[in-house]
């Protein structure tokens, strides 16, 4: 068990270094400073889940995990070579095709909030296989601490008179009690914050 602590361990430091890097790229994709948003500190705590889809005969009875977006800047998935995880696309579901080696990124709901709807969160779900079960393991880039009162709102950079904010400012606590008590139901938790 030790081994498996250590290499979990590992892997969300390598996750970690990762997003401060896909951050540094984001912030100059902005026009802002490389290290903004790393700076914001929105890279410092990371949460896992480690996801076991069984085969299920029947694939049309259930879903995976149902349409989201989810509730962090970024996600960083690995996943085996079994096809399942689905983004929306021109309302239509494509599946993200399994490239050896590599990771999935996604957007999450308070990079959207932060860049002023710059970058938009990827809606997703995951629909189970037929023949054979799936693995995938999901790093959640944000804050520090779910109890952080850190306040989350559009960079000032990103908003003037003709593109005001369009979200207002909550915690990530707030944030994520509103997320957790809406559910996983297609909804974005995001209109809940629009101005």
């Amino acid at each position: 068990m030790k081994i498996v602590n250590d290499i979990m361990i590992e892997y969300t430091k390598q996750v970690m270094k990762l997003g401060r890097s896909l951050f540094q790229i984001l912030s100059e994709a902005l026009g802002l400073e490389a290290n903004h948003l790393v700076d914001t500190k929105c890279a410092d705590g990371v949460g896992m889940l480690l996801h076991y889809y069984p085969e299920c005969p029947q694939t049309e009875l259930t879903l995976g995990v149902s349409k989201h977006a989810d509730n962090d800047f970024l996600t960083v998935r690995l996943t085996d070579q079994v096809r399942g995880q689905q983004v929306l696309y021109q309302n239509q579901w494509v599946d993200v095709p399994f490239v050896p080696g590599a990771l999935v990124v996604i957007i999450g709901d308070l990079l959207q909030l932060v860049t002023n709807d710059r970058f938009v969160s990827t809606e997703h779900r995951v629909v189970v296989n037929s023949s054979c079960s799936r693995v995938s393991a999901a790093c959640f880039l944000r804050y520090n601490a779910i109890r952080s009162t850190q306040l989350c709102t559009p960079i000032e950079g990103l908003v003037s008179e003709d593109n005001p904010p369009r979200y207002r400012a909550t915690t990530l606590e707030e944030y994520v009690t509103h997320y957790n008590s809406k559910g996983l139901y297609g909804t974005s938790a995001l209109s809940h914050f629009r101005l």
